[in-house]
């Protein structure tokens, strides 16, 4: 029986910690061990006071419960390892008597240090870091957008942000809650794909003390935004049955905590990011589509960069004075030959993507001031587009010309190429464009720089 007692302590899914009167560990179970990152002998038969570290005006509800003989239900206490590592728990401690007197202390703790870490990141995360100012580009595509979003800042309808990965979807938010009269109030981020639902689902609404195994009464994300913005980042990555209390939220404006009988009023404005079509998303069953109407009272498309590229070169301009003054570097600019290279990519990862590459090239660079093509990172040196193009022979070269330089005959001998790839595909844009080996934006811009007009059908 004591070898099947030892075992099943050993195996439960609950820290338990146990000391003799004198304050020394007799049991300390594998949960409890991975909870503390502490191995069995740097506890055992060791003094709780020397082996762990207490927050000021702080001591352990094991020692408190041994020294005045009561039982200890649903503390929360903070406390370090040997090795300084701050950890949280819940914990239920009650003295163990025998003949009415107190030989031990025993303490069944659920571990709530994660949460614990969440609650204070996104606490302290209450204030943005970017305007509208801070988002890049010229584009006609973008400044649309861009237009949108400021007028969305006048009112407190929510907002729907769409937008594939790495095309700033965060920056949008953050601009929006900047520049409204909620900008002094908190800006409460949550990604929806970072959590699992158990706990995301506290971390949201809150908790209230003895809901569940470890709960402590805590504000969720929603109590903690009052009077400001939140974003809920990746929403399609949320649970469905989450939805659904996310959407009785934004139509009652009340919360109610996990465990609580009572509803708080909100006064908290939302603002949703999805990466990718909601249609789709709601015939796949990751989004409701009640959520989507009630969520996209002002709905913001945010343009892939492949569909920006003019957008490109400041990017680029604006990613290299940030790395110069990081890496103390004097890089210029990038070479002609990345320039189009970069413009023939299809930047599956958008701004963000862009960004790491030229961080990568400049970790390549020594005393360089421009950025070549081979300082960019390996996959993309050794990508398929850099392969030469395959194309139709061009049969009209250009003409010599003494008085033309070299800028001249170039030019004209772009504008014939492409002139004739118009013709070979019946001035098709998206057509010449594949067979060229560039965006359609791309070939737009070269032929209204070049002068080259399409008859209109």
């Amino acid at each position: 029986m004591k070898q099947l007692y030892e075992e099943i302590i050993e195996r439960v899914g609950v820290g338990i910690h146990a000391v003799d009167g004198d304050g020394k560990t007799i049991i300390y179970n594998k949960k409890m061990r991975e909870m503390e990152a502490m191995n069995k002998e740097d506890v055992l038969h060791k003094d709780v006071r020397d082996v762990f570290q207490f927050q000021e005006n702080q001591s352990s509800t094991l020692l408190k419960s041994l020294q005045h003989g009561e039982e200890i239900v649903n503390v929360k206490q903070t406390y370090f390892n040997n090795r300084g590592v701050e950890i949280t728990t819940v914990n239920n401690t009650f003295p163990l008597k025998v003949d009415g007197d107190i030989c031990a202390a025993v303490e069944i703790a659920a571990d709530v240090t994660k949460m614990e870490r969440l609650i204070r990141q996104n606490l302290r995360q209450t204030k943005t870091d970017f305007t509208f100012n801070h988002i890049i580009g010229k584009s006609s595509e973008l400044k649309e957008v861009i237009a949108l979003a400021k007028r969305a800042t006048r009112t407190n309808s929510n907002v729907l942000i769409i937008g594939e990965t790495g095309t700033g979807k965060e920056l949008f938010a953050q601009s929006i809650h900047a520049e409204s009269e909620r900008s002094e109030a908190p800006f409460i981020t949550q990604n929806c794909a970072a959590l699992p639902d158990t706990l995301i689902e506290g971390i949201l609404f809150g908790t209230t003390k003895g809901a569940f195994t470890g709960a402590i009464d805590s504000p969720g994300l929603f109590e903690q935004a009052q009077g400001g913005t939140i974003l809920l980042d990746e929403l399609n990555s949320l649970n469905i049955a989450l939805q659904a209390k996310l959407l009785r939220l934004l139509q009652e404006r009340k919360v109610r905590r996990i465990g609580d009988s009572k509803e708080t009023s909100i006064d908290v404005r939302v603002i949703a990011t999805i990466n990718e079509d909601p249609i789709d998303a709601i015939a796949n069953n990751r989004l409701r589509k009640d959520l989507y109407y009630r969520l996209a009272v002002v709905t913001l498309f945010i343009p892939p960069l492949r569909e920006r590229n003019g957008d490109i070169p400041i990017l680029i301009e604006e990613f290299i004075k940030k790395y110069n003054g990081l890496f103390k570097l004097n890089v210029k600019c990038v070479s002609e030959d990345v320039l189009q290279f970069f413009d023939s990519l299809s930047w599956p990862g958008n701004i963000r993507e862009l960004e790491h590459v030229i961080e990568a090239s400049m970790n390549l660079v020594n005393h360089e001031q421009v950025i070549e093509f081979d300082h960019l990172p390996y996959q993309y040196r050794k990508s398929e587009a850099r392969r030469p193009i395959p194309h139709q022979v061009i049969t009209e070269a250009p003409k010599n010309n003494e008085n033309t330089g070299l800028t001249e005959q170039l030019a004209l001998f772009e504008k014939r190429t492409i002139e004739q790839y118009l013709r070979a595909h019946k001035n098709h844009i998206t057509n010449t464009a594949l067979a060229l080996n560039l965006s359609r934006q791309s070939l737009q811009y070269r032929m209204k720089r070049l002068n080259i007009q399409v008859p209109k059908t």
